[in-house]
């Protein structure tokens, strides 16, 4: 599971197995999110688009005490308005999420990360946080 900038750019990651529901484990990588300049620091991000598969009640109240923006779009239509009002101010912003999409076919070019050829997390972590080196070098 990763986080990435406008830009692309990872800024956070958590590698676990294929078992547990990404949504439960997004608040751990939420957590290691900082952001900022040298000038400005700030220690979290003004919003956070994500797909459907992060609509929960409970994940919408924990952005809004870190003071965060959830732009998830709701899996099921529970009101047509409600859904109207949330489709029209979800499209400017959800309409940037290829950016991550482009980020996770930029690891799908490094085959040691698209195979998971190894056994061992430390040495896949050590994989996947040189090909974020890589992408990070690459977009500046």
């Amino acid at each position: 599971m990763m986080v990435v900038d406008g830009n692309g750019i990872p800024l956070a990651a958590h590698i676990c197995s294929a078992q547990p529901a990404e949504v439960k484990l997004a608040l751990t990588v939420i957590d290691k999110i900082h952001v900022g300049t040298a000038t400005k620091p700030q220690t979290r991000a003004k919003k956070l688009v994500a797909d459907r598969g992060y609509d929960a009640k409970w994940l919408r109240e924990e952005l809004r005490k870190r003071s965060m923006q959830p732009k998830i779009p709701y899996k099921r239509r529970r009101d047509q308005v409600h859904a109207r009002k949330m489709t029209i101010q979800l499209k400017e912003d959800y309409g940037k999420r290829w950016k991550v999409e482009r980020t996770f076919a930029w690891l799908g070019n490094y085959r040691r990360l698209l195979v998971r050829w190894e056994h061992h997390l430390s040495i896949y972590t050590a994989f996947f946080t040189f090909a974020c080196i890589l992408i990070c070098l690459g977009r500046f």
